[in-house]
């Protein structure tokens, strides 16, 4: 997997990388990250993928984000 770029935000790490002809964009917040597959046919390049990096669609991730750690929490709880 090739780093492509990383994409500055303030509250995220967020990459690009390209591996078997597709662009794998990564959102990372402390412990937890979601991926996203995008096929290369489906977009024009990077700079599509970089548009689609909208604050909706970092707002939804953090929602995300908050269901994961209160998934995680709750599966952590379950073994005390």
């Amino acid at each position: 997997m090739r780093l492509i770029t990383d994409v500055p935000h303030d509250r995220y790490k967020i990459q690009i990388f390209n591996y078997n002809s597709k662009f794998i964009v990564k959102i990372e917040l402390d412990q937890y990250e979601q991926v996203y597959k995008i096929n290369e046919l489906d977009v024009s390049g990077v700079d599509d993928i970089k548009k689609m990096i909208n604050s909706s669609l970092l707002e939804n991730a953090l929602l995300r984000f908050v269901e994961m750690r209160k998934d995680w929490v709750s599966a952590y709880n379950n073994i005390k």
